[in-house]
């Protein structure tokens, strides 16, 4: 699956911490946590590098989404997915044009894979690196 993504030069933690503003930044709040890491170690007692899905939402791109099929809701939220790397820590977003192949959601594809397009790429040059 095509996705949009970076690899940074920060702790997982701080990765999360800047990404998490950059979305907020291009209008999406985060619904959904879950801790892949914490869930391995307790539930399978696996211990595994940070990885933590972020399900990011837009309100008004999933509204307009709904409107034009109710099924896309099995596509929500978007997910945004850090977690340790040899090189560091990759950032990466759903691109929802690769979800979406229905004409009707070009358009609206578009504008959501270049707002989070935008939130990875803000991160991936600095914009919120933490002082």
């Amino acid at each position: 699956m095509l996705s949009i993504d970076t690899i940074v030069d920060l702790t997982p933690e701080d990765a999360e911490a800047a990404i998490r503003a950059a979305l907020a930044e291009q209008g999406f709040g985060v619904l959904t946590e879950i801790d892949v890491s914490a869930v391995f170690r307790a539930k399978l007692g696996v211990d595994r590098p940070f990885l933590k899905i972020l399900g990011a939402c837009n309100p008004g791109f999933a509204q307009r989404a709904l409107e034009l099929d109710p099924t896309v809701s099995l596509l929500l939220p978007c997910n945004v997915v850090v977690e340790t790397v040899d090189t560091g820590t990759k950032i990466s977003a759903v691109d929802p044009l690769e979800l979406m192949a229905d004409p009707r959601f070009s358009e609206l594809g578009s504008e959501v894979s270049a707002r989070l397009r935008a939130a990875v790429d803000a991160v991936a040059a600095g914009a919120h690196r933490p002082s």
